[in-house]
């Protein structure tokens, strides 16, 4: 058992939230708390929200999910590691990102940082996160981009996929990255 749930019965949802210390890209995606050593060696899709976000984010994970789970029906692949990575470390903590995570697909994990780690991370995606001003309460949103990253065994980045995209769709394409991919 590597700490991802891989072991964890169909339909059973646990939380799984993670600090890590170092790039995706970059080396192993370590987590302090997890256990994980890296997801090197694993099919990824991941994406870039945060918790308070009111329907984008959501909307997001729910597509992630189904083309997780619509891969995940064919036995003839390998089973692909979703990822969900905060653009809002100031809130979003290993508690909140657990809680949040259990919502969506069971192998869902969820992992944050400091504010500069999960810049780093964004950077190494070119991903956009920008938060706006605080109202009375403290509360704010966070302008990000809007895209599901593939990222192969290899730790390289291959696709992104935007919302004009169906799950049915990304889940072809990703189908066909994994059936051509030739390991470095």
């Amino acid at each position: 058992e590597d700490g991802l749930g891989d072991s964890e019965p169909e339909g059973k949802h646990r939380s799984s939230a993670s600090h890590w210390t170092v790039s995706f890209l970059n080396g192993p995606f370590s987590s302090r708390q997890s256990g994980c050593q890296d997801f090197l060696g694993r099919w990824v899709l991941l994406y870039f929200g945060f918790t308070h976000c009111p329907d984008i984010c959501p909307e997001e994970l729910d597509t992630l999910s189904a083309v997780v789970s619509a891969l995940d029906r064919d036995p003839a692949l390998p089973r692909l590691q979703p990822l969900f990575i905060t653009v809002d470390p100031e809130r979003d903590d290993v508690a909140a990102l657990a809680r949040y995570v259990r919502d969506f697909h069971p192998r869902l994990v969820g992992l944050t940082g400091t504010p500069e780690e999960v810049q780093h991370a964004g950077r190494d995606f070119r991903v956009y996160a920008s938060a706006g001003p605080k109202d009375e309460d403290g509360d704010y949103m966070v302008d990000h981009s809007v895209l599901l990253y593939l990222v192969s065994p290899d730790g390289l980045f291959l696709d992104y996929y935007n919302r004009t995209k169906s799950p049915e769709q990304i889940a072809d394409s990703i189908r066909n990255h994994i059936r051509n991919h030739v390991p470095l």
